[in-house]
């Protein structure tokens, strides 16, 4: 989730040229044909978006997340699993009341000024975000009373309530700033933050040519450890044909987009090419506005979940890379929390008749809306619509530019809404955000005071022992009352060069293989 939850509903795409990198050819292949060696001088990423926002508090791009993730450090990063794992914190913890969360950091990150990364920065990171209430993380803190740091390696976070997301969702979506520069702004939100950068990375952004590319070169004190690589250059393309076109050419590395599953199912068997498969810790999905009528009757959602054909849209549209999530919010990607007695609504077409028929909305006509930039929603939603003719639903396209489709949708105005959620990692907060009355990304507008109990209840619980049975039953009243239409989850798959090796891929398309640890582990091959 969603930042990376909500990046889904913030992300920008950017068309531009991408000239090549100076000292590469259109190929790297020397004149016999053969492919050089991968060299550890440089690391050539393909993109297809430029950084929008260099303050990583308000990044709301993919390139945004990818460069600045790299400078501006985390509390925790995450597994493959999507388990929180240390980076800057080494330890943290609640006080037995819940009303109290410590965190422990390491002493040698420092900012590229020589100062030391301390408790005072992730003090003012926060504490900038409350004030100011803007981003992702602001949605997720509403816990909060106050951070103080009690030492340069602690800090700790005064809680109005038990909340046992809260260190979760500090640890890996807040990024800490430089308080002794970031402080210097009227506002913290309106930063730019677009040069003379001060970062405590694994790398540090040393050159912009927007449009075309963006250097960063490796940080060789760097507390965790030193990178392989000495300079990461990510490369502007305008779509995923010309950067395949790259990677197969030997002008690019790696590709960080995920690719679409038909372009994934043609480099299968490049032997130029490997392809690194990630399972999603989000899922696409349907939602329907249940403030709209006929849509706030339950029976109708039931019959618009019943007349949609779930294995042909993974199958064809999906080309296989994607797993059913039975229907639940609760995917297969998050073992420890899912449900088994969950099943997938069954594509029953009469069945749909027959729900329609008891809601007195037979010949119901409804629009969808879509970004049509998004080549698998692109892909599926005429599979939508045609299923649904055979329950007698008329559903009207709506196949929207990026902005437009993001503007309809914070506004609510859609009767249909196709999209994905890029990571909803942690239940208990997720579910909030996104079904809890009011919540920041409850787009289908649910209220339902049972299902607001049962989250406060999860949110309140220190251990995911705790969290897991109102989860799960939150999860079947969504799953029953279809305020969420949960499609499938998909596998991801990333392309990069054989001659590199050592990725790290983290469940997320946000993190991939581009995650710091990740790129500072990346080698040549043999």
């Amino acid at each position: 989730m969603r930042r990376a939850a909500l990046l889904t509903a913030l992300a920008v795409a950017l068309t531009a040229c991408a000239p090549s990198v100076p000292g590469q050819s259109g190929s790297t292949g020397s004149q016999d044909g053969s492919q050089a060696p991968a060299s550890a001088d440089r690391l050539t990423i393909g993109t297809t978006a430029d950084v929008v926002n260099y303050n990583p508090l308000v990044g709301n791009s993919r390139t945004d997340s990818w460069v600045t993730n790299l400078m501006y450090p985390h509390l925790t990063q995450m597994d493959g699993t999507g388990k929180r794992i240390p980076y800057l914190a080494t330890e943290w913890s609640y006080a037995e009341d819940g009303k109290t969360a410590t965190v422990k950091l390491r002493d040698d990150m420092k900012w590229s000024d020589g100062k030391p990364v301390t408790a005072d920065d992730v003090v003012f990171s926060i504490t900038a975000v409350q004030k100011e209430k803007f981003g992702v993380v602001a949605g997720l803190i509403t816990a909060l009373d106050e951070a103080e740091a009690v030492s340069p390696t602690e800090v700790r976070f005064k809680l109005s309530r038990p909340d046992g997301t809260f260190l979760d969702n500090v640890g890996f979506w807040l990024p800490v700033v430089p308080k002794h520069v970031f402080e210097k702004a009227p506002s913290v939100q309106k930063f730019a933050n677009d040069k003379d950068w001060v970062s405590a990375g694994p790398f540090k952004l040393t050159k912009v040519e927007r449009g075309q590319r963006y250097i960063m070169e490796r940080v060789d004190d760097f507390g965790p450890g030193t990178p392989a690589v000495k300079e990461i250059v990510f490369r502007v393309f305008p779509d995923v044909n010309t950067e395949v076109l790259a990677l197969r050419n030997g002008e690019i590395d790696l590709i960080g987009n995920v690719l679409p599953p038909a372009t994934a199912t043609d480099l299968k068997n490049d032997p130029k090419v490997k392809l690194q498969q990630i399972p999603s810790l989000g899922w696409a999905h349907l939602q329907y506005n249940t403030k709209r009528k006929p849509l706030d009757d339950v029976r109708v959602r039931q019959a618009l979940a019943h007349a949609v054909d779930y294995e042909a849209i993974r199958n064809i549209a999906l080309k296989g890379f994607a797993k059913s999530s039975n229907s639940s919010v609760l995917t297969p990607s998050l073992p420890a929390w899912t449900d088994p007695a969950s099943k997938e609504y069954v594509f029953d077409p009469e069945q749909s008749k027959k729900l329609l028929a008891e809601a007195g909305a037979s010949n119901l006509s409804l629009s969808m809306v879509y970004d049509q930039a998004d080549p698998n929603i692109a892909r599926w939603a005429p599979m939508v619509r045609d299923a649904a003719k055979k329950a007698g639903i008329t559903i009207k396209l709506q196949g929207l530019e990026r902005n437009t489709y993001l503007d309809k949708t914070l506004k609510r105005d859609f009767d249909i809404y196709a999209g994905s959620w890029a990571v909803m990692d942690n239940p208990p907060a997720n579910l909030g955000l996104a079904f809890k009355t009011g919540g920041f990304i409850n787009y289908a507008q649910v209220s339902d005071p049972k299902l607001d109990e049962l989250i406060d209840r999860a949110q309140r619980a220190l251990t995911m022992e705790e969290a897991k049975a109102p989860i799960q039953e939150a999860a079947r009243i969504i799953h029953d009352q279809v305020y969420d239409n949960v499609l499938y989850v998909e596998t991801f798959n990333i392309a990069h060069s054989t001659k590199w090796t050592g990725f790290q891929p983290m469940p997320s398309e946000l993190l991939s293989v581009l995650n710091p640890l990740s790129l500072a582990s990346a080698k040549p091959a043999g």
